[in-house]
């Protein structure tokens, strides 16, 4: 039986470039090759044959069956290609060549061209040893020059080839045939998974053009059953841009999951211990088959268990399980598509696991398509029958698929196995080759689409139009056909001002301005037709001023003093006489204001401006096709009055603060702002202090000599120029206090006396320094005490006269002609006794209550402490050590730092300080907070509307950013703008009533939560809309209820235990609330502490204090302190230890 053969033919009709995809690269890997990169290499110089015409072709696996077709028409010429590749026919072992060429006349850089065999295979990942590609360029010619060279021939190197050549919006292509003589070799079998692999680089056959996979063979006369393919396999080696067509191929549907599940089977597998032998990544059988896990376990006593997508799999008919030895064997038997899972099997605490994918059986075509003819205009269906009803087919127009898209021409109905392809007015370049292709065949025709016979319904009729009016010329004819508009001979396309419209048989050309442009003879022709339907256009253009460059309400400003020359460019045919005037007087073309009239513009001409030259003048044009005028305002401006003498109000160390009143005439023209100067008294030069104007009428100046005489001055300034300056202040000194001394320290204590060291200031200024105070106050008062009534000029002063044991606060200030300085304080108490010092903590006042710092600020707390010798410092956060890789805690002698470089939530919590001197020791707790903006608020609720008000509740923020809501801050919109105003802010409630609202409106409403951080990012808006009706209702005022400050007593800081020195007071301290007040109790060993002289109780703002004067080790014991009120009472308890010193 004669093979089939099939003719050449060449794609005529241009079609929208394919995506650009990466071809694969040389190494084997299946990696891109760019295809802008130019294979070079030399053909052989003998065996070459010259292309030749193909009497017939082998069709590669996919493409169908091949039928007769004719060639196309050489009238239909390409769009690019200036020579296109003609079939031909080598020998097996020939070398062959194909030319193809692209004048590059238009193009601004290199066409991309791309080589096929068959549909899909780009031939440039098969360039080496067989295969050459090349190309260049004649820069006289402007030819660019693309060569295929297959070198070494094979009889399964025979098909169908295309060449592809692209530049931007533009397409062609074109196809032909490559006959290679018979071998009389034997016909190897058919493996389509090596048609999708490489030769390995450096050997002998790299860059083999292994088509044999994709061939059907011509003399295997009973089709060979096609080898399995492993799918994943192939998804695994392929680029990621052939993932689509190698789904559609299988029949794989879900390709997104299937992109996921590979994405997992690509991870890499860590070895298991339990696992001698492992599950395959992937596993894939076909729809009803049976397929078979196995794992080979290293120790055969280990339980195993067996799970689809996490669910345990139980034996049955469906799940069988097998034991062989050490091997464990799930089959799984009539696998369906719900079998398309995740499987895993564990063994222990391992586990391995592997995807199993189950693949349809290929979709037949049933019934083919039909070939077709029709008019242009006509409905055309296309149609063809599947083994399946909803498969998945593919619509192809001469190669290219067309897509199933809402706003494409083409529209594909679906009727159970019956496919249709429906074009609702055929176009003459809808003529084409139509395919249809499934997972398992495909089926052609050919759609022929000619013209029907063109009568005129409505002719153009000839216009004339106003300039700025709408030119529409309108026409119909009896056919849907396309057409070109022609202006003068020329064709006129559309643009922004040129509008061309086209619906069924109706063309319309549209101008919304005319312009004089515009007038001349239009044509319209429609395409593929030998008829012009003409029409004459003539625009009349009445007078027009041009007053676009004049500023706002045709506003023309000129300094007092220059040569004004205004000139207005003017339009009209014929050319319009101008005539200026201002109030009832003309103006004319001479004296010093005149006019100057020209054929395009008129100019009005002021010689010296005037300030009585300010006012309106009118311009007027008139002519033949009708009159304008206008109005323009000339403003006469000048530079403004001088500034009256600046106060100096204040006067610092190098700085003043100065103030001025504005000039009492501007010149025209608004102030702009003040230049500002200044100069030694006794000097006379001036200095400018602010390149920039200053806006308002205050000003500091800096950076003056302490103690230098100096005087200041004004300029206004306005856009036409600075003022003559102001009269120059009255003359000021800068003077300052000096800062504060320096390292205050204790020099010296007795048992009556405490000696004071410290450092002069390091700034004392040009007042001098006069002397220093040394004051001190007893601890636990806000009593300062003058220890110098006279100024000392010493660095050091002994304060006499202390009682013994008693603690002082002591500060310095340095004096001079300014005054006193900032003090300077002793960190800490001075107990006036020398003594072994035990541990104390001097925690910061901010740190006795909570510390509050935002996320992502930083926390860096210093903590003094007292203690000798060498005090131990520790730290513990919520009762557990500190975790040191989150915060770093550094420790000296006399104090200890915690530092946090970027504060997060997780950081907040109670830190406990310890400090340890032998067996003494002192604590401490700070409370870290670490805060942020909250969340928005919960539901928000309209629970009234009447008259011009609406009530608003709402729930606080489930997340309140770790600090307390502050309050809230509420927006209105009306439903017709949505913009958003703010109506009321830092509101304190849950609910509120928004008043002065717009009757008819209607409005949303939104809430914001506001802490200590700001307000929250999103907002809570209002479901419901709330109409303002205009019929106002009575509003009913909410009772509420007066609020029950009563608490019963609650101890808020508890009493800890404590070790007191015999001989040295000791005092325990704790914190209670409640209301009423409660009465406090003290109590040692449950027994009340009355009158007795050697306790003293205190009670300031619910903080209790009991101190115990010089105790004895009888002292110690368990103190109580009890707290009672008329709703209930509360204790809070401590032992108290008294040492002997030794």
């Amino acid at each position: 039986m004669p093979e089939p053969t099939k003719k050449d033919e060449t794609e005529t009709e241009s079609a929208p470039p394919p995506p650009e995809q990466k071809t694969p690269q040389e190494d084997g890997t299946g990696k891109g090759k760019d295809e802008d990169d130019t294979s070079v290499s030399t053909p052989p110089a003998d065996g070459m044959s010259k292309p030749a015409e193909r009497k017939d072709s082998v069709w590669s696996l996919g493409e169908g069956a091949p039928e007769e077709t004719e060639k196309r028409d050489d009238s239909q010429r390409s769009t690019l290609f200036v020579e296109k590749p003609q079939s031909g026919s080598v020998s097996v072992g020939g070398n062959i060549t194909f030319i193809a060429k692209v004048e590059a006349k238009d193009l601004l850089r290199k066409p991309n061209v791309k080589w096929f065999k068959g549909k899909w295979m780009d031939l440039a990942s098969k360039a080496g040893k067989h295969l050459q590609l090349k190309e260049s360029f004649e820069r006289h010619t402007k030819i660019h020059t693309f060569e295929m060279h297959i070198i070494q021939a094979k009889e399964n190197y025979a098909g169908n080839y295309r060449c592809e050549v692209s530049y931007k919006d533009k397409f062609d292509s074109c196809s032909f045939d490559l006959e290679v003589t018979e071998s009389s070799q034997a016909t190897p079998s058919i493996d389509i998974r090596s048609a999708f692999k490489r030769s390995g680089d450096g050997q002998d056959d790299a860059g083999e053009l292994d088509f044999s996979g994709l061939l059907k063979r011509r003399e295997v006369k009973q089709q060979e059953e096609e080898p399995e393919v492993d799918v994943w396999e192939l998804l695994k080696n392929a680029n990621p841009s052939e993932y689509e067509k190698i789904a559609f191929q299988y029949g794989i549907t879900d390709l997104r999951g299937m992109l996921k599940r590979l994405k997992r089977m690509r991870r890499e597998v860590k070895k298991s211990a339990a696992f001698a032998k492992g599950l395959d990544p992937a596993y894939q059988v076909d729809k009803g088959g049976k397929v078979r896990f196995m794992v080979e376990l290293a120790d055969p006593t280990v339980e195993l268990k067996w799970y689809k997508n996490g669910q345990e799999i139980r034996p049955s008919a469906k799940y069988i399980f097998e034991h062989k030895g050490n091997q464990r064997i799930l089959f799984i038997n009539n696998c369906t598509m719900t079998d398309d899972a995740r499987y895993y099997v564990t063994a222990g605490d391992e586990k391995c696991s592997t995807e199993l994918f189950v693949r349809d059986p290929p979709i037949l075509v049933t019934k083919g398509l039909e070939d077709t003819s029709t008019y242009v205009g006509e409905r055309v269906e296309l149609s063809c029958e599947v083994s399946e009803d909803d498969a998945n087919v593919k619509w192809f127009r001469n190669g290219v698929e067309l897509p199933n898209d809402p706003k494409s021409r083409y529209r594909i109905k679906v009727e159970g196995k019956k496919h249709t392809l429906i074009i609702e007015e055929a176009a003459k370049n809808d003529s084409a080759t139509y395919s249809v292709m499934t997972t398992g065949g495909q089926s052609e025709a050919k759609l022929s689409v000619d013209l029907r016979p063109l009568k005129i319904s409505l002719a153009l009729e000839d216009q004339t139009v106003r300039l700025g009016q709408e030119i529409h010329l309108k026409c119909e004819i009896s056919e849907n056909v396309e057409g070109k508009w022609y202006k003068n001979g020329q064709v006129v396309e559309a643009s922004d001002r040129v509008k061309l419209y086209h619906k069924g048989r109706i063309h319309r050309f549209v101008i919304a301005s005319a312009a004089v442009d515009d007038e001349g003879e239009y044509m319209f022709v429609p395409d593929a037709y030998n008829i012009n339907i003409p029409c004459k256009v003539r625009v009349v253009d009445p007078p027009k001023l041009h007053l676009d460059g004049l500023g706002e309400n045709n506003t023309v400003t000129v300094v007092a003093g220059s040569k004004l020359r205004l000139e207005i460019p003017i339009t009209g045919e014929p050319t319009p006489k101008v005539m200026w005037g201002k109030g009832d007087k003309w103006i004319t073309d001479s004296g010093r204001i005149r006019a100057e009239t020209y054929p395009d513009s008129s100019c009005l001409v002021i010689d010296t401006a005037e300030r009585e030259d300010s006012g309106p003048f009118r311009i007027t044009l008139k002519n033949e096709a009708g009159e304008d005028s206008a109005l323009i305002n000339i403003k006469v401006v000048d530079v403004p009055d001088p500034p009256q003498s600046p106060n100096v109000t204040e006067v610092g160390e190098d700085w003043c603060v100065m103030t001025w009143e504005p000039p009492a005439n501007d010149g025209g023209s608004p102030i702009l702002g003040y230049f500002i100067e200044r100069k030694k008294k006794q000097s006379s030069r001036w200095m400018r202090l602010n390149f920039e104007l200053c806006k308002e009428t205050t000003f500091e100046p800096k950076k003056m000599i302490e103690g230098v005489a100096y005087e200041v001055r004004v300029f206004a300034v306005n856009a036409i120029g600075i003022s003559k300056p102001s009269m120059p202040s009255k003359s000021f000194v800068p003077l300052a206090v000096t800062s504060p001394p320096t390292l205050l320290a204790v020099d010296s204590v007795t048992d009556t006396s405490v000696t004071m060291k410290w450092r002069p200031p390091d700034h004392i200024g040009a007042a001098g320094l006069d002397g220093y105070v040394v004051e001190y106050c007893f601890e636990g008062t806000d009593e300062w005490i003058v220890a110098n009534p006279e100024l000392t000029d010493k660095t050091k002063f002994t304060i006499n006269g202390l009682p013994t044991g008693s603690k002082i606060l002591v500060r310095v200030k340095a004096v001079n002609a300014a005054g006193e300085s900032e003090p300077r304080y002793h960190p800490q108490p001075i107990l006036v006794k020398e003594v072994i010092e035990p541990p104390k903590i001097r925690l910061p006042r901010h740190l006795k209550q909570t510390y509050t710092r935002r996320v992502g600020e930083t926390v860096n707390l210093v903590i003094p402490f007292q203690g000798r010798p060498r005090a131990k410092v520790s730290w513990q956060k919520n009762g557990s050590p500190i975790d040191k890789n989150q915060i770093n805690i550094r420790n000296t002698e006399n104090d200890t730092i915690i530092f946090i470089r970027k504060a997060e939530r997780g950081h907040s919590g109670e830190y406990d300080m310890k400090v340890e001197v032998e067996n003494l020791e002192d604590k401490a707790t700070i409370d870290i907070q670490i805060v942020d903006r909250p969340g928005p608020p919960e539901v928000v609720t309209i629970e009234d509307v009447w008259g011009e008000n609406v009530n608003l509740s709402w729930k606080p923020p489930k997340d309140d950013g770790n600090a307390a809501i502050t309050g809230y801050t509420i927006q209105k919109a009306d439903k017709k703008s949505m913009e958003w105003f703010t109506v009321i802010e830092h509101y304190h409630r849950t609910s509120a009533t928004i008043n002065e609202l717009v009757i008819g409106n209607e409005y949303y409403f939104r809430v914001f939560a506001e802490n200590m951080c700001g307000l929250s990012e999103d907002a809570t808006m209002t479901k419901e809309s709330a109409l303002i009706a205009k019929d106002g209702k009575v509003y009913k005022y909410p009772v509420y209820d007066d609020f029950d400050f009563s608490e019963r007593p609650l101890f808020t800081q508890p009493l800890v235990n404590t070790f007191a020195v015999a001989g040295y007071n000791a005092t325990l301290n704790c914190s209670v609330r409640g209301n009423p007040k409660p009465k406090i109790t003290w109590l040692k060993n449950k027994v009340a502490i009355m009158n007795d002289p050697r306790y003293r109780m205190f009670s300031n703002q619910g903080v209790c204090t009991l101190e115990i004067r010089k105790p004895s080790p009888y002292d110690g014991g368990t103190y109580t302190c009890r707290a009672v009120n008329g709703l209930g009472e509360a204790e809070v308890d401590c032992k108290l230890e008294v040492k002997v010193t030794q």
